[in-house]
């Protein structure tokens, strides 16, 4: 009884050990390029602001003629424009979204 009971302490913390290790190794590595999720309420989806994401919106605009400035400082109302626009002008490889 007494080496029952070793085995399966030492199962145990042997498992204890391992199981960490278990899970970093299968944790997929984020994708470095995303930098932070973006929710269009009028669309109701989410959009991933990546390089990407980050030369369409300077598409957007240098065609409306509006001087660089960052995404996240725009009012509210110019980033619900930028995002109908960018529903209008999608990327061609649209599988990602």
């Amino acid at each position: 009884m007494r080496k029952i009971h070793r085995y399966v302490q030492s199962l145990v913390i042997a498992s204890a050990l391992v199981a960490p290790a278990i899970v970093f190794a299968g944790a997929a590595p984020q994708d470095a390029s995303v930098q932070f999720r973006v929710y269009d309420r009028d669309h109701r989806d989410y959009h991933n602001w990546d390089d990407r994401e980050d030369r369409a919106y300077r598409n957007y605009l240098a065609e409306q003629r509006r001087e660089y400035r960052e995404y996240h400082k725009q009012n509210r109302r110019e980033q619900r424009h930028y995002w109908s626009w960018r529903h209008e002008h999608p990327d061609h490889d649209e599988h990602e979204r």
